[in-house]
């Protein structure tokens, strides 16, 4: 039976998932050639082990909110493929860009340990992951998010519409190096900052933060996507202009001495930054 691809499935986009759907595919082959029996049974063990991961894991996770829910299903209903910035740089769109239940219970966590007050957004998309970090501040809580695309922004700020917290949520559309200059220039800082925009720009955006003092005293830094489908360790000949981005930005933080971080292989990875005394 032909494998058939509905309109908006997600596509595996993280190492993890990416692993699953090869072992899965090699485990078709090995079960329709003539691949000794202990060879299948070992790839059907392989492949149940790392395709059950996930799914306990979210299933042993807090739910999320009502608002949070209503927000993946309406981003899953989106026809991305229609959309594109309207700045000067085309980017399309796609709902895999959505930071989803783990991930979204994990920034919440990381709000409520830091006990932050202010946390700034770098890289918005529909506000999923801003939504679930302003759930866990206090009611005077703020968080910041940068997008560059306009439709994006609106389509996230209904959704905050529908949230007690999303009053939280202030959506600065213009680019995000734009964003924070400006921010920078206006004297704000932020106890946690969240790392999701354009690959290629994340050192910019680090050294801004860093450099402009974005980061509050004891403050964290959060980046998404710091492994990148995998491409980061995989030989450079295989890696896209974004793994590489990545694998540059992965180095230059290693090498800096102001920091000390730790990457996470949750989800896409997420590194952790902490700025040294």
């Amino acid at each position: 039976m032909p494998n058939v691809v509905k309109k908006n499935t997600p596509r595996p986009v993280t190492p993890h998932g990416i692993l699953v759907e090869q072992l899965q595919k090699t485990l078709a082959l090995a079960e329709s050639g003539n691949t000794p029996e202990t060879v299948v049974t070992a790839l059907r063990q392989a492949y149940q082990l790392a395709a059950g991961l996930e799914p306990y894991i979210s299933e042993h996770t807090t739910p999320e909110s009502d608002a949070l829910a209503a927000l993946i299903q309406k981003t899953t209903k989106e026809d991305w493929t229609q959309r594109f910035t309207d700045g000067e740089t085309v980017r399309q769109l796609e709902q895999e860009m959505l930071s989803g239940h783990v991930e979204g219970q994990t920034l919440k966590m990381f709000v409520h340990m830091t006990k932050a007050q202010s946390v700034l957004e770098v890289g918005m998309f529909t506000g999923y992951s801003a939504l679930a970090m302003a759930e866990a501040l206090p009611d005077d809580g703020q968080v910041v998010a940068c997008e560059v695309d306009s439709y994006v922004a609106s389509f996230a700020q209904t959704c905050f519409q529908n949230s007690p917290h999303g009053h939280k949520i202030t959506v600065e559309v213009a680019s995000a190096l734009e964003t924070l200059q400006k921010l920078a220039a206006a004297g704000e800082s932020f106890d946690l900052i969240f790392i999701d925009a354009d690959k290629k720009e994340y050192v910019q955006y680090f050294q801004i933060i860093l450099d402009k003092n974005l980061l509050a005293s004891n403050g964290i830094i959060c980046v998404d996507n710091t492994l990148m489908q995998g491409q980061v360790y995989l030989p450079p000949e295989q890696r896209t202009a974004n793994g590489e981005a990545i694998a540059q930005f992965n180095q230059i933080i290693t090498q800096d001495p102001r920091v000390e971080q730790v990457i996470l292989p949750l989800r896409d990875g997420v590194t952790l930054i902490r700025r040294l005394s």
